[in-house]
């Protein structure tokens, strides 16, 4: 694909609303835009959310405002959609993870599964892209590991031909160990200008190949 003169969306989480960034300007998306010569950008970033719908409401309600419901706010003619979330289904909220196959909203298979149909639904000519989470200082809580939350996202995708950045495999961010955490996640979560500046990379490589 070429990206000059597209128009593309962004759906994500606090690391597409720039949480551990001086500014906006290093975000992995303005990159995308600035270097790429994207003709518009939507962006929907909100700290805390996440695909699934929760039993119990969260102490923040903004929390609660789920990537589903938020897939009708996307322009309709976008010819890119970038869906980056699902470390925030592990980290915190009481859905479950869900099986293959669930339709739910409340699992978190279920809502990887119905945020792709609605997605294909609302801008059926888009080139749909997801993001994995990426690695972060605790990946087991609770009796849930994150990497169940990747293989999800893997298989769903999978399924519906969804193609698929892996930034858990191949980011090259990995704050468990002291100088990735220092350079590219000083927080342990939220990535920097650099730690963007790899996603960028990454999701670039990607969109090129569609």
């Amino acid at each position: 694909m070429i990206l000059e003169g597209k128009k593309a969306a962004f759906l994500g989480d606090s690391i597409t609303e720039g949480h551990g960034l001086k500014g906006t300007e290093g975000a992995y998306w303005n990159l995308l835009k600035e270097r790429e010569h994207l003709a518009e950008i939507y962006v929907d970033g909100i700290g805390g959310t996440r695909f699934t719908k929760q039993w119990t409401p969260s102490e923040n309600p903004r929390h609660d405002m789920d990537f589903v419901p938020r897939v009708d706010r996307i322009p309709g003619d976008a010819d890119v959609i970038v869906v980056f979330g699902g470390t925030n289904d592990f980290g915190h909220g009481d859905a479950p993870l869900g099986n293959r196959g669930d339709k739910s909203p409340y699992t978190f298979y279920g809502a990887c599964d119905l945020l792709i149909r609605r997605l294909l639904m609302h801008c059926p000519k888009a080139e749909i892209v997801f993001m994995t989470p990426l690695h972060r200082l605790v990946e087991e809580q609770n009796g849930r590991k994150l990497i169940d939350y990747i293989e999800a996202i893997r298989q769903v995708t999978e399924y519906y031909g969804i193609p698929l950045v892996d930034l858990y495999a191949t980011s090259g961010i990995q704050p468990k160990l002291a100088i990735m955490q220092e350079l590219y996640c000083p927080d342990g979560l939220h990535p920097n200008e650099a730690g963007h500046e790899k996603i960028y990379k990454r999701l670039k490589g990607v969109l090129e190949t569609l």
